[in-house]
């Protein structure tokens, strides 16, 4: 599930979409790949500036949109929250709680096969319950549902 290219992948790619493979592109690839806590833009321009202090965050921006299109990542856009990445391309279910916004990944075969069934027809969300964390910090409506987001590879076959 965690396999993050090697340099000369992540080398090879930017230049591919036209891009200079400078050390700043290459360190936020490896931050947005490698990350599968589902970081926002502005939370790898953070880290990356520690290393990076020149990086701005149009670069970033840039390099992001570089591995979209190269399929390398996909944005999480969920209502009220910052557009989140996720570098993980295979079907999974994403749970989103709406309480803190926390995302869960659910990985297992049998939600493979529920998620490659419903994206081959359409997207669409199915409600849960809090994440253990915010069930345990509310007060105010404990029974607030959790979104499940599906995601899956657009151009993938399911048989």
């Amino acid at each position: 599930m965690d396999h993050v290219p090697s340099n000369a992948c992540i080398i090879e790619a930017l230049r591919k979409k036209g891009y200079k493979a400078t050390s700043q592109r290459i360190a936020i690839c490896r931050f947005a790949l490698r990350s599968r806590d589902h970081p926002t833009a502005q939370r790898i321009y953070r880290e990356v500036k520690r290393v990076h202090p020149t990086v701005s965050l149009a670069t970033v921006y840039k390099t992001l949109h570089a591995l979209k299109e190269l399929s390398l990542v996909q944005e999480l856009g969920f209502a009220q929250s910052e557009t989140k990445l996720d570098s993980y391309m295979e079907p999974y279910a994403n749970l989103v709680c709406r309480a803190c916004g926390n995302i869960s990944d659910v990985d297992d075969p049998v939600t493979r096969e529920i998620v490659a069934r419903v994206s081959a027809k359409a997207r669409f969300t199915l409600m849960g319950q809090l994440c253990p964390s915010a069930a345990d910090n509310r007060v105010e409506d404990p029974e607030s549902p959790m979104d499940v987001c599906i995601k899956a590879k657009p151009d993938k076959q399911i048989q």
